[in-house]
């Protein structure tokens, strides 16, 4: 999955080391318990690949089906829920603090994903769709938030990509469930319903879960609570690192604040910020133009018309493991190996990718037996470089280019264009397809070679250098832009 969040804020202060103890068996809870946010924004998002076969059947929602345009909308509506919710969810963690607003995001979960399992109808699905979109949006910018905000810096970044890990874990998980339902209840005209109901399972570990965690120390002390945010550490760090660590919690809680000093009129009127607004739009937009979520999610469809048939759900489980397995390999090298070459490297390969998908679907015949295989393994392929590089690259660019007074706004905006632009892809895929076929990918390689392009042209490079750097670098090479 390509909808994560970023973490932005780090300071150089000097602290003893963590050593060993109960309390890192303490932050291992807290990151297992609040990484089910990650696993049910993976699950949601991606039972549909599977599920919706199923629910575009006449009789399943509508007494003649779905069409293309309705079928798309039944994606697009989460993601719409999913951008309201992204939007809204920083500001209701700002507020009311990250754990309570995880805890009432387990409620939206479970109230979004039951009511889908029990509508009637299309228009009350497309309704809890929009509500499980909110606690998918919500959960993408939070989760990762509480996890940085408890972790010890040591462990800071492993624990929030590990959120991204739960994300795909996720989306796997929907694939193979999916698959197993298909093939023990394929007959019941219900396994949709089954499908969906799963994801209740995690929302409720989520709530009672995290009714046992503690409050991000950073908000307490941001709400000026610092004798509990003391006590939280306590919990989660020895003492005598509790105690120097608060001067850190502290200094991060100010960058908070500092990130939220800018306005919306100084990003536009500032000719270098504004280039790097559009810089940080393009990366949200050009991951989503590689159309890695439209596999996600209409996945099974695709292998459908690859010739798989019926096996189709089975073998989309495949897509699931190449995600999670590419998204691991990257958190080894990520930060050994330039940005921008990833990117780049990224957006050539997805173009080549596409063009042997699109070539092979369109052009080796039907009745050729190797056709369904050679378009698996184009997919997979596709699927492992997007998720190796393209994927979680641009969220960590994203969380390095914008300057710290407007980088709370910036980064925003940002991912409101990456959710909308999501969103009106999963709309219009299926149509696409419809009217297309495998023509469809030779449109996204156009779009990926254009990706190139704007990589080698428009985005910097950011390994190795502090914020603060990066922040100089941009004011000189910008400001006359």
């Amino acid at each position: 999955m390509s909808n994560g969040s970023p973490i932005t804020s780090t300071v150089n202060i000097t602290l003893p080391p963590l050593g060993n103890g109960a309390y890192n068996k303490r932050i291992g809870l807290v990151a297992v318990v609040a990484t089910f946010g990650g696993l049910l924004f993976g699950y949601d998002t991606g039972v549909l690949n599977g599920a919706l076969s199923l629910m575009i059947a006449p009789g399943a929602l509508a007494p003649d089906g779905l069409n293309a345009v309705q079928e798309g909308l039944i994606t697009f509506t989460l993601l719409i829920g999913a951008a309201v919710g992204a939007f809204l969810g920083g500001r209701l963690s700002d507020s009311m603090g990250r754990r309570k607003n995880i805890i009432l995001l387990a409620v939206l979960f479970f109230v979004g994903a039951g009511g889908c399992v029990i509508a009637p109808d299309y228009a009350t699905l497309l309704a809890f769709r929009f509500l499980l979109g909110l606690a998918v949006g919500g959960a993408s910018v939070t989760v990762p938030v509480y996890l940085a905000e408890v972790a010890p810096f040591e462990k800071r970044g492993g624990l929030v990509s590990r959120n991204e890990l739960m994300i795909v874990t996720g989306q796997f998980l929907a694939f193979l469930i999916n698959a197993i339902i298909a093939n023990v209840f394929g007959e019941d005209e219900n396994a949709w319903r089954y499908m969906l109901a799963v994801a209740v399972v995690p929302a409720v570990f989520l709530f009672f879960g995290m009714l046992r965690m503690p409050e991000s120390p950073r908000w307490l002390i941001a709400q000026g609570r610092d004798h509990e945010a003391l006590a939280v550490l306590r919990t989660i760090r020895s003492v005598e690192r509790a105690e120097a660590e608060m001067d850190e919690v502290r200094a991060l809680a100010t960058i908070g604040q500092q990130e939220k000093a800018g306005t919306y009129a100084e990003i536009f009127r500032t000719p270098w910020i504004r280039h790097l607004l559009f810089v940080g739009i393009g990366l949200a937009a050009y991951q989503q133009l590689t159309g890695i979520n439209s596999m996600m999610y209409y996945g099974t469809q695709v292998l459908e018309e690859a010739g798989f048939g019926e096996t189709a759900i089975t073998f989309n489980v495949f897509n699931g493991v190449m995600a999670v397995g590419a998204m691991s390999l990257a958190l080894t090298f990520i930060n050994k190996i330039n940005r921008r070459t990833l990117l780049i490297v990224g957006f050539v390969g997805t173009t080549v990718g596409h063009l042997f998908v699109g070539s092979v679907g369109l052009w080796l015949p039907e009745d050729n037996p190797a056709r369904p295989w050679l378009l698996l393994t184009g997919i997979l392929l596709f699927i492992g470089i997007v998720q190796a590089t393209i994927g979680p690259v641009v969220w960590l660019m994203i969380a390095e280019i914008f300057p710290l007074k407007m980088r709370g706004r910036m980064i925003g905006l940002t991912v409101l264009v990456l959710w909308l632009t999501n969103a009106l892809i999963s709309l219009a895929f299926p149509s696409l397809i419809a009217a297309m076929g495998f023509g469809t990918f030779l449109l996204f390689a156009a779009v990926c070679a254009l990706g190139v392009l704007f990589m080698i042209t428009a985005a910097p490079e950011t390994r190795g250098r502090t914020l603060e750097d990066l922040e100089e670098q941009f004011r000189r090479k910008y400001s006359r832009v």
